[in-house]
């Protein structure tokens, strides 16, 4: 608590924390403004008996489900950022300028990833669009208006990811994942309501069962997120003149959960895809387009299916991310350049070997766990039996990150004014 108010003591930590609370405010009342000619009631409905666009609906924080200027968010930019990610599998230019340029590389990839937001942005917003045309949810626009519709969410993303940026120079957390978490708790009232309000004497040790399995997912994401495979590390004694160095033991922390919660943004992605082929085929036939969406909302709404194979994307998609951003073979190489190894290890393949198994055994427990998390909501519900009464571990596992991430940020700046008034 005392930490906490160090906040507002520090004038420029205090504006900084202001200026930021300001921009997402500004954001929540961006998600209240809808695009023109919108009919709430049937939208509302809509997005009720649609579990899967309820949950994306939850993410933008209400701002889907009204066809808000910002309904996408800042999934275009995270789509473009992961889109450039496997870039760098394909094409060694972008390898060589996201890991081996710097800073001046990782600006310029930002870069290219901002310029590639646009035209995601545009075709999203045209795709959910024509699907709401199709589902009879919104009226058939003309032309002028379907242009003007779909540029307005365009450029609502482009605003949102401004102002995400906006936040993340303020260096309190990260931008975009505030933004993400805004969204995330401005749902979570009109949860608590509906779950109150649907309440009867007799669900209450449902009630309280659900209370206590929400503790316990709360305390394993955080132990995801935070639990780590300490590997040690010893340091070769090298004699430079007349002085030693090295000599010094130290560890090498690999995280359990390497891959954050981008595989879960991987899986809702290709849960998504299929549903923008019916919107595309929609220009060829609009009774193909009808027939394909209906096929694929009943594989959505079908619990079963829709769970395992999201289980198995999460699942698959951890691995592919760990593969993509540790690379025991490079760990390998530059440990040995700096004179480091691992204890009762040869250095060069037997260390890359090592780091491989490791990496693997502990990628298992936390896909696995993802892959859980993931499909939580449907757990819950079917242990409960009350539809009202759900816990979406993606949203826990977001705003446990976000706030482990953004106390650091916080704590990192409180500490360096505390030695700046130590000088």
């Amino acid at each position: 608590m005392q930490r906490f108010l160090q906040i507002f003591k520090i004038p420029d930590l205090r504006n900084k924390v202001l200026f930021v609370a300001g921009l997402l405010v500004f954001y929540r009342l961006l998600a209240a403004v809808p695009i023109p000619d919108i009919d709430a009631s049937r939208l509302s409905q809509y997005f009720g008996s649609n579990q899967f666009l309820g949950f994306l609906n939850f993410f933008s924080g209400g701002g889907l489900s009204n066809l808000s200027v910002v309904m996408l968010g800042v999934g275009p930019y995270i789509t473009a950022t992961i889109i450039m990610q496997l870039l760098t599998i394909i094409f060694p230019k972008f390898k060589e300028m996201y890991y081996e340029e710097g800073e001046r590389g990782k600006a310029k990839f930002n870069q290219w990833s901002r310029l590639l937001t646009v035209p995601l942005a545009f075709v999203q917003a045209y795709g959910f669009l024509t699907l709401l045309i199709s589902q009879g949810v919104i009226d058939r626009p003309d032309l002028f208006d379907m242009v003007r519709n779909v540029l307005v969410i365009t450029a609502g993303s482009m605003i949102a990811l401004w102002l995400g940026e906006l936040i993340s120079e303020q260096k309190i957390g990260n931008g975009i994942s505030l933004l993400i978490l805004a969204g995330i708790v401005a749902g979570i009232p009109g949860a608590v309501g509906l779950a109150l309000a649907s309440y009867t004497p007799g669900l209450l040790p449902t009630y309280i069962g659900f209370v206590i399995i929400a503790v316990l997912v709360i305390a394993g994401v955080v132990y995801l997120n935070e639990g780590e495979r300490k590997i040690p590390v010893a340091y070769a004694k090298r004699v430079r003149g007349m002085k030693m160095y090295g000599g010094a033991q130290s560890y090498l922390p690999l995280k359990i959960n390497q891959a954050g919660m981008i595989p879960l943004i991987f899986a809702i992605s290709v849960l998504l895809f299929p549903q923008f082929i019916a919107q595309a085929a929609s220009v060829v036939s609009p009774d193909i387009a009808v027939r394909l969406n209906d096929i694929i909302t009943r594989f959505l709404n079908n619990q079963l299916f829709y769970g395992i194979f999201y289980f198995g994307l999460v699942f698959v998609f951890t691995y592919f991310y760990t593969a993509i951003t540790f690379n025991p073979e490079e760990v390998s190489k530059n440990l040995q350049r700096s004179g480091g190894f691992v204890p009762g290890v040869r250095p060069g393949e037997s260390t890359t070997a090592f780091f491989s198994g490791i990496v693997n055994r502990i990628t298992f427990f936390g896909a696995t766990f993802l892959g859980l998390i993931a499909i939580l909501p449907i757990i819950i519900q079917q242990l409960t039996g009350v539809q009202v009464l759900t816990i979406s571990g993606t949203a826990l596992l977001i705003v446990v990150a976000v706030a482990l991430e953004t106390m650091r940020q916080v704590n990192s700046q409180l500490t360096v004014r505390e030695y700046e008034g130590l000088e």
